[in-house]
């Protein structure tokens, strides 16, 4: 059978007269008719009896009407939910990104694919960076946001741009007086960083080692925000990528420019090589990156 033979019958069953199911269905009264003979055919017995004056149906033919019905409402049904898909007019869409992009950018780029798409349902995972890459290899999520990794391994990683680390420092302190920190300045002082195996913590880990030696780690924490109030209240001083400047400065902390041995890495959108994405994930990249343009020219 046929989705085409199926409505030719249908809709000369339903009206007992070839004629109004040929306009019905905009066919001419021969190729209704080969319709009906294929249906037929392929089904082994006759399931219309014709005159010149009346359309019956056969026994099997009202065994078949029924089903018919239902046939056609599922496909009919599951062409307009996947019309609706590809037009994001529904859908669905999960994606996986670390904590300093999760608390401060992604709200940002949520509001802008929620305006545009209302219906489209958005889970997020904040979890840490090498989390996100496991994420994304499992097909557990479609888009992570990660930094740079070092090796891909079957993942697609597209730049959003480059972000460099910024000193966060007490605001009343005598640092926060500055225009800008070096690291020597910086490292004098108790550091306050997230606890291994954050990204962030790694990063800053390898990219002083060589030339400052080990960090003068005094506190520890999971959390940005309990770093950023740490630093508020005066324990010590710490270093966090530029996209969580602002989360720093309303914990009641101050971010200023590092001057020598810049630390940067870049972020950018992951997924599986070679891997489709579904129109909901596709137009969240998207998103995401006009987002990530904005930010780059400063207006984000």
């Amino acid at each position: 059978m046929t989705v085409k033979q199926l409505r030719a019958f249908l809709a000369v069953a339903q009206n007992l007269s070839f004629a109004q199911a040929c306009e019905r269905l905009h066919l001419s009264q021969p190729a209704l008719s080969l319709a009906i003979k294929n249906l037929e055919e392929s089904l082994g017995g006759q399931l219309l009896t014709r005159t010149t004056r009346s359309v019956r149906l056969t026994p099997e033919g009202e065994t078949l009407l029924p089903i018919a019905r239902c046939l056609l409402a599922d496909w009919d049904n599951a062409e307009e939910l996947l019309l609706q898909h590809f037009n994001l007019q529904v859908g669905k869409v999960a994606v996986a990104a670390m904590p300093s992009f999760a608390s401060n950018r992604l709200p940002a780029a949520l509001r802008a694919f929620r305006d545009a798409y209302p219906r489209v349902n958005v889970a997020v995972h904040d979890v840490i960076n090498e989390r996100v890459m496991e994420m994304v290899r499992d097909r557990r999520v479609e888009l992570g946001v990660v930094f740079e990794p070092a090796t891909l391994d079957g993942l697609q990683f597209t730049p959003l741009y480059n972000d460099r680390f910024v000193a966060v420092v007490p605001a009343s302190g005598a640092l926060a007086d500055k225009g800008e920190l070096s690291w020597t300045d910086l490292l004098t002082q108790p550091f306050i960083t997230l606890q291994r195996p954050s990204a962030v913590r790694l990063l800053l880990e390898e990219s002083i080692a060589a030339r400052y030696g080990k960090l003068p780690v005094a506190f520890e924490s999971h959390q940005l925000a309990t770093v950023g109030r740490m630093v508020a209240e005066g324990l010590g001083v710490s270093a966090v990528p530029r996209l969580c400047q602002r989360q720093m400065e309303e914990l009641g902390a101050r971010c200023l420019p590092l001057s020598e041995s810049y630390v940067e890495r870049r972020v950018g959108l992951l997924q599986l090589a070679g891997f489709q994405l579904s129109s909901a994930a596709q137009a969240m990249g998207d998103v995401l990156i006009a987002q990530a343009l904005a930010f780059s020219d400063g207006s984000g």
